[in-house]
């Protein structure tokens, strides 16, 4: 394209979201392959890119589908048909999964071996095991396993999305002169997939048996009488988005109870079986869920990867595993301390998993049985089970404060808990609200008014990631502490407009979708670029984790034609192209993959030389802007600022270990270590943890 007749609506510009999806899930799978690793956490990472393209399917190929059959002709700025998506899709899957057995088998299997770990198949157990795993199947799974022949009175069963099956072929007649030739098992989800075999029954020191393994090799005695010819695992992925027309209920959390059935009973979108399955059965699963043949992937192994998470945790082997850290604490909140008086003394910037969640949690717990706090209010998207974050709001409610919380119910695959959640603390007496009808709430906040003398003050908590101590473990996020009169008033205008019908009150300091984040994002990157066309500094460094909302591909784009130098770090999906001539010639995107997934949003300015820093809950995506309650804060805080530029940018655009590199083709390539290797990560435990 020249440069001088810049299209912003040529396809070129764009790279299509779901092959970008893709590239990310390509880079996990890549850190399992990845030597520096250790070998445990290689199989953790085999076993989240399996996780992953799960949910691929069961979200984005299931959406692609969907709009194939309502004959959809949208298309995005790629100006890629859903056919053509769809075919690359399925090109680049298929090479996935393939990638995925080979890893496992070729790679992993051997090397876990060498440390004494095996899963052992049927022809490599000795006569000890196999009499133990005889002894199991009858005590453990005859009991709750009901295989179905197929036959008029028995027709196909339905199956549970992602759930294990296993499809038996049949010859002779059974008691009742019935000669089925067909019949399948499903095995109940209750069951480990994984087994570990007992010590007194090991060769090397850990040796598992899969759960598929078992029920081949006594599956015969399923059907007595009948010769078992074949027996074959399956799984099968299915549309697991929720379909509920928010306009159109009275009560969500209701409707969504009865969706939530539904989701495992979705059309299907994917069938796995096992290598060995003969064309004909396969001809027969494909016919009953309705598939094409570029939807069977055949599975040289376990039809379910991501069961295999489970084995690092059943092993005691911490040279296999990411040293044990401790999380810090910043030294103005040492344990026991008045969290109240910490934050009165200045903003309290949290660095998560290196700095410890535990003071937002300690924030609650001390508002919680403060007899001088009168209102506790909190958005929760994730939280988890037992949360102690769902504790102390439910021990603040039954002292008599006055708790409000808003639950976004429709936190995807976290639906259920986020349901109970909303019962318990609906039963201790909080004010539970469910958010704006069409617009989720991802915003991260929570809001303490105590009395202080004649004053009300209001404390804030903001951040960029869930209120889920676990996660807090494993996501890098940011948290902000501040008992600032206008963040707090901000904090309180946001608060009504999802508990209470009105207007949008003006806000001083957040930035909120979907009302002014999206324009004052387009202007803060215009800023830059007339700052770089009138010769003064500029620059844009953004960490996020997605990036596909055009307008602001293009702003990017303009600014970069000005002269803008930009650095992105995107950790998953990028729809914009770096490197292309008179376009994106000053924009570097780079991913960083490693022990910890990236998840804060950080956006800096230069502006002269008079930076700005902002934190934010959303993603520079459509969905973020404009069909989300988000908030973005800035960090006015020099020192905390200069800690958010140094922890959160500056040393990830120095990371060489674990960081890749966009190309304007689209693909991604390993950044090498040079002279000097460094890991942003490792460097940020080691500066940061205690």
């Amino acid at each position: 394209m020249d440069a001088k007749t810049f299209d912003p609506s040529e396809p070129t510009l764009y790279i299509n979201r779901e092959l970008s999806l893709l590239e990310f899930n390509r880079r996990v799978l890549e850190q399992a392959k990845d030597e520096t690793n250790p070998l445990l956490e290689r199989l953790r990472f085999l076993c989240i890119a399996s996780s992953n393209l799960d949910e691929f399917f069961e979200i984005r190929v299931a959406g692609l589908k969907e709009q194939v059959v309502f004959r959809s002709v949208t298309v995005g700025p790629d100006q890629l048909s859903i056919g053509e998506q769809l075919k690359r899709v399925g090109e680049m899957t298929h090479a996935l999964v393939a990638e995925q057995y080979r890893v496992l088998n070729e790679v992993l299997a051997p090397r876990l071996g060498e440390a004494g770990i095996r899963f052992l198949k049927p022809g490599e157990w000795n006569a000890r095991q196999a009499r133990w795993v005889k002894r199991y199947f009858y005590r453990e799974l005859l009991p709750v396993l009901s295989p179905i022949g197929l036959d008029p009175s028995h027709p196909f069963p339905r199956i549970l999305n992602k759930s294990l099956n296993f499809l038996v072929s049949l010859e002779g007649t059974d008691a009742f002169g019935r000669n089925s030739a067909i019949a399948i098992v499903q095995a109940p989800r209750a069951l480990p997939r994984v087994i570990n075999i007992p010590e007194e029954f090991t060769v090397d020191p850990h040796e598992f048996v899969f759960l598929s393994s078992i029920i081949h090799a006594h599956v015969d005695d399923l059907f007595p009488g009948m010769h078992v010819t074949g027996c074959y695992q399956f799984r099968v992925t299915r549309n697991s988005e929720l379909f509920v027309e928010d306009e159109d209920i009275k009560d969500l959390l209701h409707a969504l109870e009865g969706e939530l059935h539904q989701r495992r009973f979705g059309d299907a979108v994917r069938l796995e079986v096992a290598n060995e399955c003969p064309a004909k059965m396969i001809s027969l699963l494909q016919h009953e869920f309705n598939l094409t043949p570029e939807d069977i992937y055949r599975c040289d192994g376990p039809v379910n990867l991501t069961r295999l998470m489970a084995v690092p945790d059943m092993i005691e082997r911490p040279d296999l595993k990411f040293p044990a850290f401790t999380p810090s604490r910043p030294r103005r909140l040492p344990v026991g301390s008045d969290m109240f008086a910490g934050i009165r003394r200045g903003d309290i910037l949290l660095h998560h998993p290196f700095e410890s969640f535990s003071p937002v949690v300690d924030l609650l717990r001390q508002a919680a049985s403060d007899p001088d706090v009168l209102v506790i209010r909190q958005t929760l998207y994730r939280t988890g089970p037992d949360s102690p974050i769902a504790k102390a709001l439910i021990d603040a409610a039954r002292s008599g404060k006055e708790v409000t919380v808003v639950i976004e119910l429709k936190a995807r695959f976290d639906e259920e808990a986020n349901i109970e959640l909303a019962t318990q603390l609906q039963e201790a007496g909080a004010h539970v609200v469910y958010g704006v009808v069409g617009f989720k709430t991802h915003a991260k906040m929570i809001l303490v008014v105590r009395r202080e003398g004649k004053q009300l003050r209001r404390y804030v908590h903001l951040a960029t990631g869930n209120y889920h101590p676990r996660t807090a473990r494993q996501y890098t996020d940011f948290g902000l502490f501040t008992c600032d009169t206008v963040v707090g008033m901000d904090v309180q205008k946001i608060f009504h407009q999802l508990t209470a019908p009105g207007r949008a009150g003006k806000l001083k300091k957040l930035l909120q979708s979907p009302f002014t984040l999206h324009a004052n994002i387009l202007e803060l990157i215009e800023r830059e670029a007339a700052h770089a066309r009138a010769g003064r500094p500029a620059r844009i460094i953004a960490k996020m984790n997605a990036l596909v909302e055009q307008n602001v591909i293009l702003a990017l784009y303009q600014a970069s034609r000005a002269g803008v130098k930009i650095e992105l770090i995107v950790r998953g999906i990028c729809a914009l192209r770096p490197g292309l001539k008179g376009i994106s010639d000053h924009i570097r995107v780079r991913s960083i993959v490693g022990r910890f997934l990236e998840h804060s949003r950080i956006f800096y300015f230069q502006n002269d030389d008079a930076r700005e820093v902002y934190l934010s809950s959303a993603d520079w995506m459509g969905r973020n802007f404009f069909n989300r309650i988000e908030v973005c804060f800035p960090v006015e805080d020099k020192r905390l600022q200069e800690r958010v530029i140094k922890e959160g940018l500056e040393i990830y655009l120095h990371d060489n270990m674990r960081a890749w590199q966009l190309d304007s083709d689209g693909r991604y390539h390993r950044i090498k270590a040079t002279a000097k290797s460094h890991d942003a990560q490792c460097a940020l435990l080691e500066q940061l943890g205690e």
